[in-house]
């Protein structure tokens, strides 16, 4: 059984799974330049080509915690990505360029913008992101 890798139970594997997608997503994300516009392509390619992933990363009830350089390796790395694009005095812009493109990336998935305005979308997020 599955679950017998996983002493601690059915949570250990969810964390284990997510944590494998924010290695995969912070590779996504640094195999592009730290440039906003390309950071938030990236971001959403990878959401889009790996969406069950996406989904244990962020769905599933999960012990992971973000923010303040804490947490494991694969999530700072990942944030870390996100902040080369979007740095700033302290991480809040970050924050909140990650909350754009994660809302973005989900309800994408959910089919509940439409396609037709996808790029649109991208472009306006990296304006508001990006604009002094």
């Amino acid at each position: 059984m599955l679950y017998s890798a996983f002493p601690e139970g059915r949570q250990a594997l969810v964390d284990a799974v997510a944590l494998q997608g924010f290695t995969a997503v912070a590779e996504a994300l640094e195999a592009v330049p730290a440039e906003p516009l390309l950071r938030l392509r990236a971001y959403l390619d990878f959401a889009a080509a790996r969406p069950r992933l996406y989904e244990a990363m962020f769905t599933l009830p999960s012990g992971l915690r973000f923010g303040a350089g804490r947490g494991p390796e694969p999530l700072r790395r990942a944030f870390a990505a996100v902040q080369a694009a979007f740095p700033g005095t302290d991480a809040t812009r970050a924050e909140v360029a990650w909350a754009l493109v994660h809302g973005l990336a989900t309800l994408q998935a959910g089919g509940r913008l439409p396609r037709s305005r996808a790029r649109a979308r991208l472009q306006q997020a990296h304006r508001l992101l990006t604009s002094p």
